[in-house]
C-alpha cells in the first residue's frame, strides 16, 4: 500500500475501492461524484456548522469530505440524541445524516455529479469531535486535517506492511476518534478498503469477510468471546486492534490460545490521539515522535497531532527502556464498555430533573463495569416516587437521561437515601456506597434505600430469590431463615455504626411472619452506644416480620 495525504484523496486511481456498503463496492470515481453532488448543495446554503452523524461509515466518509471541500466544518456527534441535537444547535449546528427523531435521510450516493475538487488545505481544514470533561460538560474538541494526516501516516509506517491489501472491519463507531482514525482516515489515506457498516457481534464481522482483513475492535467486545466464538474465522485475519480501554489479561490469553491472534493495543484520547500501543506486554511503547515528560507529579505529552503540551489524566510509570506502565485515572471521566462518561456530568443531567435534589455516581467493577447512583429526593420525587412505584420511577429517570446518553452507561444500581453519606472528615462515603450498591445477592438483600439519622437508619432491601439459602429452607416452600436475617442486621449495622466490641448474646429475639422470595422489607437499625446493643426490626406492609437486640461486650 502506498500512503497518500488525506488533503488530495481525489488523485487516487478512480478504480480504487473505497468503501464495501450495502453489499456493493464503491470506488474513487463513484466518491468523487457523491462528495461533488454534496459540495454543490453545501455551498447553495448559509450555515458554516454541520453536527454530522451517520449509522454507517461510507455515508459519513462522503458527507465529512463534502463539508471539507464546501468550506463548513463538521462537528461529529457522539450521538444521534434528542438531548445531543438540542446541545450542538446551541453551538448553531445544522443537523446532517441519520438523527433520532427525524425522516430517513438520502445520501445520494449514486450521483454522478461531477465537478473540479482542489486540494484542500489541511493546516485550514478542520473538525470538531466531542469529548467529555473533566467539568462535566461535554467540550468540542478542534482537530486539524494535517494532524489526522500525521497520525494516519504514523499508523500506515508501524502497520502498513502487516495488513498489506487487508479490508477494514469494525465493531466499534466511527463517531469516536478511534473508530473515525482506524476506520475511515487511515484506510482512506492508505488506499484501503473499509466496510461501511458496524458488525454488532464477531460472527457478523466473520461472515463479512470477502478478502484478506483486520478487526477494529474494543475490549468490552473482545473480553465476551467465549468457546463459541467463530475463532477460524478470527485466526484468518491478518490483525485484531482494540482500544478504549485495557484488555483483560484472560481475554487475551484466550485469543492467542484460540486463535492465535496477539491483539494490538493502542492508548489515546479524543484530546491526544494516539499515544502508544503495546502487544502481549503490560508496557506502552510510545509511538514514533512522542514523547513524556514530568512536572509536579503531572505527565505531559508532547505530539505532532496536538499544538501544545498536554497533561495527562492518568497515573503511569516510566521505564528505563522509555517504555510506561499505566496506573489509572486521576479524574472522575470513567470507561463504561468502552464509552467514555462524565459521572460529574451524569450527575448533574440527574439534579437537573425536579426530582433529585442530590445525586453522586460511582462505577462498580465486577465481570463487567456499571455504573451506581446514589440520589436524594426533592418533595416532588417522594410524590412521585410513591405515585409511580419504584419500577416505573427508575425507568422514567433512565428515561431522561438517554437523551444525553448511550443506554450503556446508565445507571444500573440505584440508591434512594435522605443524604449522600460522609465519612466523619465530610467526604462522601464511597466504600460505604459501593457496599450497598454492590451487595452479593446470592447471599445478601438488594438494597434499594436508606435513611439515615443520627443513631438510626432505615433500610428498604429487597430479598433475591437467588438466594442460596433459600433451596435448603425449603425446596416446596421457601423462606428466609432467621439466623440469616440476624446475620444481614449484624452486617450492615457494622457498616453504619462505630461497633468496636465483639457480639455475645441476643434478646428479646420474635420471628412473627416468614420471609420469601421477591419480599420488599424495611430493616430498622438502631445502635445505643452506652450499653452496646444493636437494636433491629424487619417489616413489611405485613407487618412486622422479625426484631431483636445483638448485644456486644469489650472483647
Amino acid at each position: 500500500m502506498i500512503a497518500s495525504p488525506l488533503k488530495d484523496w481525489q488523485s487516487c486511481s478512480t478504480e480504487t475501492p473505497i468503501a464495501y456498503h450495502a453489499r456493493h463496492y464503491y470506488h474513487a470515481d463513484e466518491f468523487y461524484a457523491a462528495v461533488s453532488y454534496w459540495v454543490k448543495q453545501l455551498q447553495a446554503q448559509p450555515f458554516q456548522r454541520y453536527a454530522l452523524y451517520t449509522d454507517d461509515a461510507y455515508p459519513f466518509a462522503v458527507l465529512l469530505f463534502a463539508l471539507f471541500h464546501a468550506g463548513k466544518q463538521a462537528w461529529i456527534a457522539g450521538n444521534n440524541h434528542t438531548g445531543t441535537a438540542q446541545q450542538l444547535s446551541q453551538h448553531q449546528c445544522q443537523l446532517i445524516g441519520d438523527w433520532e427523531g427525524h425522516q430517513m435521510f438520502d445520501y445520494h450516493l449514486n450521483s454522478v455529479e461531477q465537478a473540479d475538487l482542489s486540494v484542500l488545505n489541511p493546516h485550514d481544514t478542520r473538525l470538531v469531535i466531542f469529548t467529555s470533561g473533566s467539568t462535566g460538560q461535554a467540550k468540542p474538541i478542534e482537530k486539524r486535517l494535517s494532524q489526522l494526516e500525521r497520525e494516519c501516516a504514523t499508523l500506515e509506517a508501524q502497520w502498513g506492511k502487516q495488513l498489506g491489501d487487508a479490508e477494514v472491519l469494525a465493531t466499534v463507531s466511527h463517531q469516536h476518534i478511534y473508530g473515525l482514525l482506524f476506520r475511515v482516515l487511515w484506510p482512506l489515506s492508505a488506499g484501503r478498503c473499509f466496510h461501511s457498516q458496524i458488525a454488532m457481534n464477531p460472527e457478523m464481522l466473520v461472515n463479512a469477510i470477502h478478502k484478506p482483513a483486520c478487526w477494529i475492535a474494543s475490549p468490552a467486545q473482545l473480553k465476551r468471546l467465549d468457546a463459541d466464538s467463530p475463532w477460524q474465522g478470527i485466526s484468518q485475519l491478518t490483525s485484531v486492534f482494540s482500544s478504549g480501554g485495557a484488555l483483560p489479561e484472560t481475554a487475551r490469553q484466550q485469543i492467542v490460545i484460540r486463535s492465535k491472534q496477539q491483539v494490538i493495543e493502542v492508548y489515546g484520547s479524543t484530546e491526544t490521539g494516539g499515544i502508544a500501543w503495546r502487544q502481549h506486554d503490560t508496557a506502552w511503547q510510545l509511538f514514533d515522535g512522542l514523547r513524556l515528560s514530568s512536572s509536579d507529579d503531572n505527565w505531559q505529552l508532547q505530539s505532532p497531532y496536538i499544538d501544545a503540551l498536554f497533561t495527562l489524566d492518568d497515573n503511569l510509570s516510566l521505564q528505563t527502556d522509555g517504555r510506561f506502565i499505566l496506573h489509572g485515572r486521576k479524574d472522575r471521566i470513567v470507561k463504561i464498555e468502552e464509552k467514555r462518561l462524565s459521572l460529574t456530568e451524569l450527575e448533574q443531567r440527574l439534579t437537573e430533573s425536579p426530582w433529585i435534589a442530590d445525586a453522586f455516581t460511582l462505577t462498580i467493577t465486577t465481570n463487567r463495569d456499571r455504573v451506581g447512583a446514589a440520589i436524594v429526593l426533592t418533595e416532588a420525587g417522594s410524590g412521585q416516587l410513591s405515585k409511580k412505584g419504584r419500577n416505573a420511577f427508575i425507568k422514567q429517570l433512565r428515561t431522561q437521561l438517554y437523551q444525553w446518553f448511550d443506554a450503556i452507561v446508565l445507571p444500573r444500581k440505584w440508591l434512594i437515601v435522605n443524604a449522600i453519606p460522609l465519612t466523619t472528615q465530610g467526604k462522601i462515603n464511597q466504600p460505604l456506597l459501593k457496599v450497598l450498591l454492590d451487595t452479593d445477592t446470592q447471599k445478601l438483600p438488594i438494597v434499594q434505600g436508606v435513611n439515615v439519622t443520627e443513631n438510626s437508619v432505615e433500610l428498604t432491601l429487597k430479598v433475591p430469590e437467588e438466594l442460596i439459602y433459600f433451596p435448603d429452607h425449603f425446596a416446596e416452600y421457601p423462606i428466609l431463615a432467621g439466623v440469616v436475617q440476624i446475620a444481614w442486621a449484624e452486617h450492615f449495622g457494622l457498616y453504619f455504626f462505630t461497633i468496636d466490641q465483639s457480639f455475645a448474646i441476643l434478646e428479646a429475639l420474635k420471628f412473627v411472619k416468614v420471609i420469601q422470595p421477591n419480599a420488599v422489607l424495611k430493616l430498622t437499625l438502631s445502635w445505643n452506644d452506652s450499653t452496646h446493643k444493636l437494636y433491629f426490626n424487619f417489616c413489611s406492609e405485613q407487618g412486622t416480620h422479625s426484631s431483636g437486640r445483638l448485644v456486644y461486650t469489650n472483647p
